[in-house]
């Protein structure tokens, strides 16, 4: 059965977000999505603060930019999250938006080679596995977590492009698809990632997480069931409704995703 989630846009501003995970954690939604763009709320400061307030929901940070920090500190912060809430806690990387992470001084001349090695390192160091890395971006000597969790939380990739789309299913756990509306771009994700996954000899079926927007307007129990189907159908594990930054507030697509 297909899980379903919200996401929690930065459009609103930090302070709200305790009054949306309450009412997330007291319906039947089971996972809760944040964002890290520029120039909003930090991901991993958001996601711990939706784990203290909550109790049951599964928070998501999507996505994490690997610019912006050294796979060892992701690895700390998201390790510590996944060992204080076991089994709550899933984590995405990717490029960023290119524009802002030059804005930064952080783009790379590579951002494939760059979100390749970020990510496999991190993988690795969730794993509790020591890791010596000298890439083009990416190194580490000797480098282990002195608390790894027992268990890795979930590790995705954002992806849009074949690419990249082909490199989560190599280094992480799956894809984290944006703004998916139509079942045929789950359905494509699903198959190249699933490709890059075996390409890489590593076994199993690859995890598929989509956002899908619903404006305002057309929130209704039917329209998020009838979408949350159709996507399902097509190859989601999981479908993560969000609304427009007009509207940003999820708790109405929680109540209807209760009642749907």
């Amino acid at each position: 059965m297909v899980t379903t989630g919200v996401v929690f846009r930065p459009q609103s501003p930090p302070e709200h977000l305790r009054a949306v995970v309450e009412a997330v954690d007291a319906s039947s939604v089971e996972e809760l999505w944040l964002w890290e763009d520029c120039f909003l709320e930090g991901g991993l400061t958001t996601a711990a603060m939706a784990l203290a307030w909550s109790t049951r929901v599964r928070v998501g940070i999507g996505l994490l930019p690997v610019p912006l920090r050294n796979p060892a500190l992701a690895a700390m912060e998201v390790a510590t999250l996944a060992r204080t809430f076991p089994g709550r806690c899933v984590a995405a990387t990717g490029h960023g938006v290119l524009d802002w992470m030059e804005q930064v001084g952080a783009r790379a001349d590579s951002p494939m080679t760059l979100l390749r090695e970020h990510t496999e390192a991190l993988r690795r160091l969730l794993a509790g596995e020591t890791v010596d890395v000298e890439g083009d971006y990416v190194r580490l000597d000797r480098v282990a977590l002195d608390w790894p969790p027992p268990t890795p939380p979930l590790l995705l990739v954002g992806a849009r492009g074949p690419r990249t789309l082909r490199l989560a299913g190599e280094v992480a756990d799956g894809v984290l698809l944006d703004q998916v509306t139509d079942p045929e771009t789950v359905s494509r994700a699903r198959a190249l990632a699933q490709e890059g996954r075996e390409a890489s000899g590593r076994d199993g079926l690859v995890h598929v997480t989509a956002y899908s927007e619903i404006g305002a307007a057309d929130v209704s129990v039917a329209s998020v069931a009838d979408r949350v189907a159709v996507l399902a159908e097509a190859g989601a594990d999981v479908v993560v409704l969000q609304s427009d930054a007009g509207s940003p507030d999820p708790r109405p697509l929680a109540e209807a995703l209760a009642g749907a």
